[in-house]
């Protein structure tokens, strides 16, 4: 039994790539990655970062909520604050939990928290086929959608637009906390 995320992770992107017949070398091909990184991860050796993920996730055409939710969840109606799924980009320290249960609704439901001082990008690939509501919860976020930039404060709630290579960043001395909620094809 796996017993950490990264683990879990890896294995589920090793499932997905095997799903569609892929190689190492056509996943990394049609993400981005190096294929020596897709199999670092796949073991379990290395933790992905959230671009890593978002690339991946794009190049099988599924959210990178889509991806944790698979790597993570079972099914069912409650989801549990203790059984949600918590991950940390080893990079930013940026907190990702998936609060929704895995259920037949097509919608996933995420709390990120995003440090001081700290950023976040993500391709345009992680927005393909699929709709984003940004709310801020705590704090204050700069949201980059392509060529625009949205300042948000607590209580804002942003649609995001077409598929856009999207940066969220926290400018400030505290942390920001907000949600990211996403219409899957169901």
């Amino acid at each position: 039994m796996l017993d950490n995320i990264d683990e879990r992770l890896g294995a589920r992107i090793k499932i997905e790539r095997e799903l569609r017949g892929w190689s190492l070398t056509e996943l990394a091909k049609r993400s981005g990655v190096s294929r020596a990184m897709i199999h670092k991860v796949e073991r379990g050796d290395a933790s992905p970062t959230a671009m890593l993920l978002a690339r991946l996730s794009g190049a099988f055409e599924i959210s990178m909520s889509t991806l944790m939710v698979r790597a993570e969840m079972q099914e069912g109606m409650l989801l549990r604050k203790r059984q949600q799924p918590v991950w940390v980009d080893p990079v930013t320290g940026y907190i990702r939990t998936h609060v929704s249960p895995r259920s037949s609704t097509p919608i996933d439901v995420i709390d990120v928290v995003l440090p001081p001082g700290k950023r976040s990008s993500f391709p345009a690939s992680s927005y393909a086929h699929r709709k984003h509501l940004v709310w801020v919860l705590k704090g204050e976020l700069v949201f980059i959608e392509g060529e625009t930039t949205h300042q948000m404060d607590e209580g804002d709630c942003l649609e995001v637009g077409p598929p856009n290579d999207c940066t969220f960043a926290n400018e400030t001395a505290d942390e920001c906390r907000y949600a990211v909620i996403v219409l899957r094809e169901a």
